[in-house]
């Protein structure tokens, strides 16, 4: 009997030790959000009862301190309703380490950085002294000039902006005026009269006692350097334009006129080949 005692007594540690080793350290997601606690903590949260919600999530950590689903609702507590900047710091990393590749981790992290911003803006560096206060209200004057000059030179640079776009903005072309030059009479023999005045009547014997008047004739036409008439069949030059279309380019444009895109960009300068404005009108060179 004292065999099997001792022996007993020695195999009880064992055996304890071993389930203890057998049973899992951690928990599931799925296991630590039905743990009683847990549960009425997320009851708290549908009813706003925030104080009462944080109660329950510690007493599920006192049970389980490798929570992690505890650890975030108390983390996001204490960021969002109840703040305590050092006490979210605190949960959100705890539950970063149980769970470092949750798919929220990267909000998580963003939320530790937000937490710890506010903490440092809640962190008091001391009294501030006399001249302190002077130097913050000089600072304050100083950012209020600088915002209310900085307005008015936006304000200035829009005015000359718009100046600068009516600049840049091609002028509609003249209408194209056609010369009118009075040609000589050819039965005549005289020169042609000046420019836009007409040629005296001509008259013509046709047989004796008999005069026909001849009306002077009148060219109303483009006249050669040398005065006589252009070729037959020669059309009268006129300048052409072109209304941009949205996704137009110059190359495609010169290629429906059958003009070079040299000719194109010299004819408008003022055009940027890499910002062309739909409705903007372009000179079109004669091929």
């Amino acid at each position: 009997m004292k065999f099997w005692a001792c022996f007993l007594g020695c195999l009880t540690p064992l055996l304890l030790g071993f389930m203890g080793g057998c049973v899992p350290q951690g928990q599931s997601q799925l296991e630590e959000e039905k743990e009683p606690h847990f549960l009425a903590g997320k009851n708290h949260l549908n009813t706003m009862d925030f104080p009462a919600a944080i109660e329950s999530f510690e007493k599920a950590l006192t049970l389980n301190p490798n929570s992690a689903a505890a650890h975030f609702e108390l983390g996001w507590l204490f960021a969002q309703k109840v703040p305590d900047p050092a006490a979210a710091i605190y949960h959100y990393e705890h539950y970063l380490k149980l769970r470092p590749n949750a798919d929220n981790a990267e909000w998580v992290k963003q939320a530790i950085l937000a937490s710890k911003q506010e903490l440092a803006r809640t962190v008091s560096l001391g009294p501030v002294t006399e001249k302190q206060q002077r130097d913050l209200e000089k600072l304050a004057e100083d950012n209020k000039r600088l915002t209310d000059e900085n307005r008015r030179l936006n304000d200035e640079l829009a005015k000359w902006r718009t100046y600068a776009a009516t600049l840049s903005r091609p002028q509609p072309n003249p209408p194209a005026r056609t010369a009118q030059t009075n040609l000589a009479n050819p039965l005549s023999g005289g020169l042609p009269p000046a420019m836009g005045t007409a040629a005296p009547p001509v008259l013509v014997q046709i047989s004796p006692g008999q005069v026909r008047r001849q009306p002077s004739a009148v060219h109303r036409g483009p006249v050669r350097p040398d005065g006589g008439l252009p070729p037959k069949g020669a059309p009268a030059a006129s300048p052409r334009t072109h209304v941009i279309k949205a996704r137009e380019t110059l190359a495609s444009i010169a290629r429906q006129y059958g003009v070079k895109l040299q000719a194109l960009s010299a004819a408008n300068p003022t055009a940027n080949p890499r910002h062309l404005r739909p409705g903007q009108p372009l000179n079109i060179p004669p091929p």
